[in-house]
């Protein structure tokens, strides 16, 4: 013991003289590990945690197109067939997952998600409640029992754990429920929903009849002994009856999709590519770690080898550099255990709304321990080679070499090949990032077709209980924007179902009345928008012809029309037509009655043809499904945050049971519309940021030690006639293979992985040329640059001085 600490004391003061190369060990072994636990606790929790089911492998989600190839969800009377006639299934369930209630507690009003499902629901995931039953059979029928089955989240935080919840009353939008049961902890589906409770589905008449009402998701389990090929070729058997009997739907597709693959959705792929980021990333870090400990431990050979020749055996020596490779070890796993714990709260706070299990992510104490293991073997190996290596020679020999120590030809070429595998992997870091950031920057500054500015936004959810029998729009929606445009610094307030730039919405296939037919298997897809005439100058939308939607005259008893944008002439209207006054086929024949300027629906995609039909004009049956969940829509003349008190008592002035949900800012919805984009562009930004860095300490390391290991050389070439320019030029030649090296090899990985680049960005080598050639002439320029310093020593060597120091 008393040994080792001599040693530590020894291996303090070393460091305490030379605290740069200690500080730069340190904080790279830090940065290292603490990326790669962040990183890799995230990529556990996505992609290799097993999901919260009994046998998820066996559980499926069904993926269903129309005849035309779009996704189409099923309608209720289809997926009745579905589960009747397949026969690989154990069980078949629909479900809706939009959309919240209102719990109605002592504390006011709570917004929870919710889960409407049909009866067996529970019976595709085999997970027992814990407490109480799920759903009986049949209990999903109109007219059945009201209960509600409370996630464990749920459970825990309105009801305090209470053991007796079951059979409690309690009340969801408005109405009477049973609490029936408490799910176990961990239970959640859609993976996403926290803080939900689960309901039967009661659904309106309407939509239990309308075959052609596409809205249902539904999942299934397969049952014990059927394969995923064998369900796969029986429900598609299915769909060619169904369309043989139902001739409008014939031509539609299925695809059974495993439930893991289906909950990651299009992460899949990104996700796969940031863990070959994070690899590359610690490789650097190892790298660099490793190239700054053998280029420490060739300079230290002459005091190896004079401890050595004082009486020092080979074990003493040895242990003497493990103690200080422990130390520097152990100060970079300390940093880098702070840094994962840091870093990855702040990933956090975008996961959640990026990633559908986002919430489950915590730092993984087994991939903690591999990333530290990772680093402290590489540090040590990197610092007892060069003394392993000097106990097999003879003290003699290493103090004859003097100031030649370490300038064999395959130290130079293991040390170049630290340099250019570090510039290879930052390069194709680099290019990534650079390309996400440039796909960022145009997706930002995309045209939306509206103006963000000063718009504040406000989810509306109301208890249709509360309005069962009631006129929605004259008892809430009008009072309630007459009260909002009231307020100070308010210009505009309206109402739309659901805002522009979401990305999902309500659809329908139609045909313009007096126009051509579609011909066959052609997609006729309308957006549908539900408004209130405020939202067009809230969001400045400009009239192209006709009128806008206006409640003087457009009535619940006046004939029903709608306003369409530029997307839905170009579409449906023939060229040289007027649409003014063409009517919608289906439905109520609605009529159109004006144009709009095209707002985008879906900020990665142009703008679809939509249809917007007046709030006011919403048959009574339909008032319950598409009123109750709206979003109110404010532009003010002032900060839009400052209005949010003011908008909160008003809110509760005309509904004291409506749950206030914080509003946000037109600019934060798209911000967070963009999140996943966001957080990729973060990261690999992050990585590519440090592994540059890395590189350059990596290079500066190399050409500062190379100069120093070479000074005597230097001093003889330069008393024998060599200028200080040759020095320079002979230096930088150097610098230059490898960098290029290094360019060229990261050039060509960059290549390779072009497959797995595309599910984060579209790489496209001919349109992309300029951009890859302006980031590596950037590395490049970065790595000449950090050559410069240590170059110009080394030409400015003074032959006498550099002499005599030998």
């Amino acid at each position: 013991m008393h040994s080792f600490l001599q040693d530590l004391r020894y291996a303090v003061r070393q460091l305490r003289k030379s605290p740069g190369f200690g500080a730069t060990v340190i904080a790279t072994l830090a940065l290292s590990i603490g990326i790669t636990a962040a990183v890799f606790s995230v990529l556990y929790a996505m992609l290799i945690r097993p999901l919260p089911y009994q046998d998820a492998d066996r559980i499926v989600a069904l993926e269903t197109r129309s005849p035309e190839g779009y996704t189409q969800p099923a309608s209720y009377p289809e997926y009745l067939d579905w589960r009747r006639l397949s026969h690989g299934f154990s069980a078949l369930a629909g479900y809706s997952a939009y959309g919240t209630v209102n719990f109605e507690g002592p504390a006011g009003p709570i917004a929870l998600h919710v889960v409407k499902s049909t009866d067996n629901f529970f019976d595709v995931f085999g997970v027992s409640p814990m407490l109480g039953r799920t759903f009986a059979p049949g209990e999903d029928e109109d007219g059945k029992n009201d209960v509600v089955v409370l996630s464990y989240e749920t459970w825990q935080q309105l009801f305090g754990g209470d053991k007796g919840v079951i059979g409690q009353k309690v009340k969801l939008d408005g109405r009477p429920y049973t609490v029936v049961g408490v799910m176990p902890a961990g239970f959640r589906f859609p993976i996403g929903k926290v803080n939900a409770v689960y309901t039967p589905l009661h659904i309106p008449k309407q939509q239990r009849e309308s075959r052609g009402s596409h809205w249902m998701p539904t999942v299934a389990r397969l049952k014990a002994g059927v394969s995923l090929s064998h369900a796969q070729a029986d429900l598609s058997s299915v769909f060619d009856d169904l369309g043989r009997q139902f001739p409008d739907t014939k031509g539609r597709k299925v695809k059974l999709i495993e439930l893991e693959t289906f909950v990651l959705g299009k992460s899949d792929s990104s996700l796969k590519l940031l863990l070959y980021a994070v690899m590359a990333l610690l490789l650097i870090g190892c790298v660099n770690v490793a190239g700054l400990m053998l280029a420490r431990g060739v300079k230290r050979e002459r005091e190896m080898a004079l401890r050595s020749a004082v009486g020092a055996d080979r074990w003493r020596i040895i242990r003497q550099i493990l103690t200080e490779a422990l130390l520097f070890a152990v100060c970079g796993a300390m940093g880098g255990v702070v840094l994962a714990a840091g870093l990855l709260r702040v990933i956090q706070l975008l996961l959640v709304s990026a990633l559908s299990r986002g919430a489950e992510v915590q730092l993984n104490v087994p991939v903690l321990l591999a990333a530290l293991f990772v680093s402290v073997v590489v540090t040590v190996v990197a610092a007892l080679t060069p003394a392993l290596r000097l106990s097999g020679t003879s003290p003699s020999m290493a103090l004859r070499a003097g100031g030649s120590a370490g300038t064999s030809r395959g130290q130079h070429r293991l040390r170049a090949a630290f340099v250019v595998t570090q510039v290879a992997l930052a390069l194709a870091l680099l290019v990534v990032s650079g390309l996400l950031m440039h796909m960022l920057g145009s997706l930002k500054n995309t045209d939306l077709g509206f103006s963000a500015d000063n718009v504040l936004t406000a989810e509306i959810d109301l208890s249709p209980g509360r309005y069962d029998g009631r006129d929605v729009m004259a008892d809430f929606y009008n009072p309630l924007l007459e009260k909002v445009r009231a307020l100070p610094g308010v210009e505009a307030a309206g109402v739309i179902q659901l805002l522009p730039i979401q990305n999902w919405g309500w659809n329908s296939e139609i045909h313009v009345a007096g126009t051509p037919p579609a011909p066959a298997n052609a997609e006729t897809l309308a957006e549908d928008r539900i408004i209130t005439p405020g939202y067009y100058d809230v969001f400045k939308v400009k009239l192209v012809r006709g009128r806008l939607l206006d409640p003087a005259i457009d009535t619940r008893t006046s004939r029903p029309v709608i306003v369409v944008n530029e997307a839905f002439v170009k579409k449906f209207i023939p060229a040289g037509r007027d649409p003014i006054g063409m009517q919608i086929e289906e439905d109520a024949h609605n009529t159109i009655v004006g144009v709009v300027k095209n707002i985008r629906q879906n900020i990665y995609e142009p703008p679809l043809a939509e249809m917007d039909y007046m709030a006011g004009q919403v048959p009574p049956g339909w008032e319950q499904l598409v009123l109750t969940n709206m979003t109110v829509v404010v532009r003010t003349s002032v900060a839009p945050e400052s209005i949010v008190p003011s908008l909160r008592t008003v809110f509760h002035d005309v509904d004291p049971t409506l749950p206030f949900r914080t509003p946000e800012t037109m600019r934060s919805v798209i911000a967070d519309t963009l999140i996943f984009e966001r957080l990729e562009n973060w990261l690999f930004g992050s990585f590519a940021a440090l592994a540059v860095l890395l590189a350059i300490v990596g290079l500066y390391g190399l050409i500062s030690h190379e100069v120093e290991l070479s000074t005597r050389d230097i001093g003889v070439r330069m008393a024998l006639g060599a200028s200080r320019g040759r020095i320079l030029s002979e230096i930088y030649q150097r610098v230059g293979w490898m960098l290029g090296g290094g360019v060229v090899i990261g050039l060509l990985l960059t290549t390779v992985a072009r497959k797995y680049i595309s599910s984060v960005v579209d790489l496209h080598m001919d349109k992309d040329a300029g951009r890859i050639l302006g980031l590596t002439l950037a590395l490049i320029g970065a790595g000449l640059v950090a050559a410069f310093f240590p170059a110009r020593r080394a030409s400015s060597v003074e032959p006498v001085v550099a002499l005599r120091d030998e």
